[in-house]
Formats: structure tokens, C-alpha cells, sequence
């Protein structure tokens, strides 16, 4: 499992389905719209600290960004 895809791809699944853009998401995050956007495209690696960060901007639990498909992913 490459889990900084894994990361990548849920946070924009996510973050879509709020219908933010990365500036939009970032800025309710508190963080860096380039930053948002590196770990979606799979170039950044992120603390703990910021997992939980966008984690609560999106309001889900921290572990489900971290999971190959997440429940409402499935099938799809």
C-alpha cells in the first residue's frame, strides 16, 4: 500500500464531495492551498498533526483518510 496515494486520493474524494476547492479546503484547514494540493497530487508526506487537521475540516474520523476504500467509496 503506497499510503501517501492512499492519503492523496481520499482527501480529494473528500474534499470534492464538500464541493470545496483546494483554496476553499485549505483555508478552513488553516493551511496552505499549495500545501493541500501537493498531497494530492502525491508529492508531500503529512504529520500526524495535519492528518488530524484535515480530518476535523472534513469531519470524519482521522483513520478513514488512511484507509484503501473507505465505506462510502465503495463501488465506485
Amino acid at each position: 500500500m503506497d499510503i501517501i496515494r492512499v492519503f492523496g486520493t481520499n482527501l480529494r474524494h473528500y474534499r470534492k464531495t464538500l464541493g470545496l476547492s483546494q483554496e476553499a479546503f485549505a483555508y478552513k484547514c488553516g493551511m496552505h492551498r499549495t500545501y493541500i494540493g501537493a498531497i494530492e497530487c502525491f508529492r508531500r508526506s503529512i504529520a500526524l498533526e495535519n492528518i488530524q487537521r484535515i480530518a476535523d475540516a472534513i469531519g470524519i474520523e482521522s483513520y478513514k483518510l488512511l484507509m484503501e476504500k473507505p465505506e462510502n467509496m465503495e463501488g465506485r
